[in-house]
């Protein structure tokens, strides 16, 4: 891989909030080599005249499951893993599409599609992965009908790809050890019940404390981190004092449960589309009526969740969890938080924030020397027209993941 050197660019730096007109932007295999407001010299490098245009850091969804095709979680039962993968290589390149460069998928995704995506053999954005999510039996991952028996192989069945069953501390100990010797990036657990499975209360209470705790001192010891699918505040609590670092959805959280995120240095996921989507579109592709019903009442209470972390300082990262043919809705999440944040908060949600909560700051969200070279080129400003990055990346004039340009149109 070559040199580029992106000349005249008006370069947004979420962290400031300011733009830097005339910069110029040397990139030298997949990272960022210099940025700068003076011309940069180079002998070597292919240059690229982005006239002006508004240029900022790749975007990064922190909670996606490329896995999960159907709305319908129960269609996934009779879908092998050869179609799953298939399924999810359209999925991946659609995000790629709406400037997503990064993404951190919570349950399902494996070593085997992150490394062809990383190979080149699958275009889709850099994948952060769980591996299969961990449930209770009878919790949130226990997609089992009432009578059914033991799950399937994850080969013949795709809804037993998603997650995995365990109970106890010391089943719990062996889980997380073998999700991490197959290559995740961090633990997906679930400590709540769900919209989409249909037999736990949404309330409910899922693992013990020594089995959160448990699960977070074997992630710690590999370096990495353990995130919680949780709604009530109840069960935020708990996995936060556990050690827990990241919330996903956490809808029905309260103010002394975000005060408590804040204290321990807890991130919190918002996934606000998905209900949304669900709301509008769910009853087409076989949302079970239980599922739309618990909808419901996430849904209410979600902007309000949103103000309650951004009161107590809780760092909000950006996601969206949309199932199968809701995904085209993943861009729709800026549009729904602009009712509780500005632009600029939002942005940074889907860039800093984030980066912070993957462990990788200064390498993803920023255009940096040293950084990953991921980056969006637009024809206007998103701080002031968010449509800049809905319809489908249809207002992206370029989109350069690692150093080579998925899309340029900046001819034109």
């Amino acid at each position: 891989m070559g040199m580029l050197l992106f000349r005249r660019c008006n370069l947004l730096d979420p962290g400031s909030g300011e733009y830097r007109p005339n910069s110029e932007i040397l990139i030298e295999g997949e990272r960022i080599r210099e940025v700068s407001e003076r011309a940069i010299r180079s002998e070597s490098a292919a240059v690229v005249d982005v006239g002006g245009r508004t240029v900022m850091p790749g975007l990064i969804d922190a909670h996606i499951h490329v896995y999960l095709s159907e709305v319908n979680l129960h269609l996934l039962e009779d879908v092998p893993l050869t179609l799953m993968a298939g399924r999810a290589a359209t999925l991946m390149r659609a995000m790629l599409d709406r400037g997503f460069t990064t993404v951190r998928d919570t349950g399902g995704a494996d070593f085997g599609i992150r490394e062809a995506v990383e190979t080149g053999h699958l275009v889709g954005p850099r994948l952060f992965i769980a591996g299969q999510g961990i449930s209770q039996t009878g919790g949130h991952g226990d997609f089992r009908s009432r009578t059914a028996g033991p799950q399937t192989c994850a080969c013949c069945s795709g809804v037993s790809l998603i997650s995995r069953i365990v109970d106890g501390v010391p089943e719990m100990l062996r889980a997380v050890r073998d999700e991490l010797r197959k290559g995740a990036d961090h633990i997906k657990l679930m400590v709540s019940g769900g919209v989409a499975s249909p037999n736990d209360p949404l309330d409910s209470l899922q693992f013990t404390e020594a089995e959160i705790a448990a699960a977070v001192g074997e992630a710690r010891a590999w370096k990495r981190y353990v995130c919680a699918h949780a709604y009530g505040a109840d069960a935020i609590a708990r996995a936060v004092a556990c050690g827990v670092r990241s919330i996903e959805h956490g809808n029905l959280i309260d103010e002394p449960t975000a005060r408590l995120m804040r204290e321990k240095g807890a991130f919190i996921v918002p996934t606000l589309v998905a209900y949304d989507a669900m709301r509008r579109r769910g009853h087409e592709f076989g949302l079970p009526p239980v599922s739309q019903e618990k909808n419901k009442i996430v849904l209410e209470a979600g902007l309000r969740s949103l103000e309650l972390c951004q009161a107590a300082g809780v760092p909000i990262g950006f996601g969206s969890d949309l199932l199968g043919q809701l995904q085209t809705d993943q861009s729709r999440e800026f549009l729904i938080r602009a009712e509780a944040m500005s632009p600029l908060e939002i942005i940074r949600s889907a860039t800093l924030v984030n980066a912070r909560l993957l462990q990788r700051e200064g390498e993803l969200g920023v255009i940096a020397p040293g950084a990953f070279a991921d980056l969006l080129v637009l024809d206007g400003d998103p701080l002031k027209d968010l449509g800049l990055l809905q319809d489908q990346g249809a207002h992206l004039r370029a989109i350069v993941k690692g150093g080579a340009f998925h899309k340029n149109r900046l001819a034109g």
